[in-house]
């Protein structure tokens, strides 16, 4: 046999000369062993695809400093003043956001965790599910808060602050137990949380305290790590900037369109929640609400800013979208499309997706396309305003944020553009309480 022949048959002629026989008994031994190398692998990716589609237990208990009213908190925030007028020495900023699928095969888990505890079948789920299918089961949630990490390190650092943004999400990978522990990993012992959202309400603030506290107990870091939360951003003006931008340019471009004032309407957009839930949001035992709660009151004042700033004297209006909930539960109105099709004497209609800081998926789905099929079916001219996004505005308004709890910065000189003041640091005994699953434990607050 020739060196080619040898090279095109693998190099050995087959009669045991070159070790042919014990390859052969070595290769019979070791297919066990790469059978179990195999079974040890697919366990651990199963394991591990478990992890990422379940979000951490929830909490049996919280971590109270011997004297404090307010769990796993900062000694300054521990006996729960209203604002925090004291300087916090922080080591990291955790930003916390919702979470999305970012796969088809995550849409179904993710959506088991959002519904925790309600017991609703995954039949149901799938039915809710097309909103995320419809984009390939990605929910653009992930990356705006990825792209939303990276400004604010950014804007820090020009800032002059020297912390870490450490980002976890309530219902998705990466989860907020991911995120604390990177943060124990690196040393840090004194966070101050961002949520994404502005408002109170049990879903857009005391929902996160609660998943805070679930992750604490998740990693076992309730007597090592202590965390505050920013107050609500609802009425500051970084927040609001945006949204002013938003509506004058809309407005100016209806204008531009021929329409004038009184046929133009402006549609402030916002989830819906459960009339009981709004009724409860907001700290009610402190402050002299509508029917709606300080959810809608806070959105209310909000609005009223930005028309008063963008476009003055054009009509609005509040109106309410995504709403899930069974009919026979009374959840807050009117829903846009119902308030489209009711409305008398306009032609054009600007849509502004005030409850929301970036575009995601219930910004996409019930208004780019629901409510714009809605408006163009009946014959309106519509545009809808953007979301802070990543602003330079907004995420300016985070890093002051941050640093009026650096400062302890009086109260009376936070920024605030409503009727409202500046909202409180350490949320109120019972604030946004969910009267269907009750108090379950929460931190960054007064108990209950």
């Amino acid at each position: 046999m020739s060196e080619t022949q040898m090279e095109q048959s693998g190099g050995c002629c087959g009669g045991g000369c070159c070790g042919g026989a014990q390859a052969q008994a070595q290769g019979g031994q070791a297919q066990p062993l790469q059978l179990q190398v195999e079974q040890q692998q697919a366990q651990e990716q199963q394991a591990e695809q478990a992890r990422r589609e379940t979000k951490p237990a929830s909490a049996t208990g919280v971590h109270l400093e011997p004297g404090a009213a307010v769990p796993s908190a900062t000694p300054a925030a521990q006996a729960g003043p209203e604002h925090v007028e004291e300087p916090v020495a922080y080591d990291g900023i955790l930003l916390s956001g919702f979470g999305g699928p970012e796969g088809q095969d995550d849409v179904i888990p993710f959506l088991r965790n959002v519904t925790r505890g309600r017991g609703i079948p995954d039949e149901r789920l799938e039915e809710v599910s097309t909103h995320y299918r419809h984009f390939g089961g990605v929910s653009p949630i992930n990356q705006q808060n990825r792209d939303l990490k990276a400004a604010l390190e950014g804007a820090l650092a020009a800032a002059g602050v020297d912390l870490p943004v450490y980002w976890g999400n309530r219902n998705w990978a990466p989860y907020l137990d991911e995120a604390l522990q990177q943060a124990a990993d690196a040393g840090a012992t004194t966070l101050l949380a961002i949520p994404t959202s502005a408002y109170s309400s049990y879903s857009s603030c005391r929902q996160y305290r609660e998943d805070w506290a679930d992750a604490l107990e998740a990693t076992g870091l309730q007597g090592t790590i202590q965390i505050d939360k920013v107050r609500q951003f609802f009425n500051h003006p970084g927040f609001l900037a945006p949204f002013v931008d938003g509506v004058r340019a809309s407005v100016d471009e209806a204008r531009a369109a021929g329409f004038a004032d009184a046929d133009i309407e402006v549609l402030f957009a916002t989830h819906s929640i459960p009339t009981a839930d709004a009724e409860r949001s907001g700290a009610p035992d402190l402050h002299q609400w509508g029917p709606g709660g300080g959810y809608e009151g806070q959105h209310l004042a909000a609005a009223e800013h930005v028309m008063a700033e963008a476009a003055p004297g054009l009509a609005w209006q509040l109106v309410y979208q995504s709403r899930s909930g069974p009919a026979s539960q009374p959840w807050l109105e009117p829903d846009i499309n119902d308030a489209i099709g009711e409305l008398q004497g306009r032609k054009a209609v600007v849509i502004v997706p005030l409850g929301f800081v970036s575009d995601h998926m219930e910004v996409m789905w019930d208004l780019d396309e629901e409510a714009i099929e809605t408006a163009t079916e009946a014959g309106l001219w519509v545009r809808r305003a953007p979301t802070p996004g990543v602003d330079a505005q907004y995420v300016g308004a985070l890093v002051d944020l941050v640093q009026e709890r650096l400062e302890g910065r009086p109260a009376a000189e936070r920024k605030a553009v409503t009727s409202i003041p500046a909202w409180y640091d350490v949320c109120r005994p019972g604030c946004c309480e969910n009267p269907r699953l009750g108090f379950r434990p929460a931190i960054a607050g007064l108990q209950p």
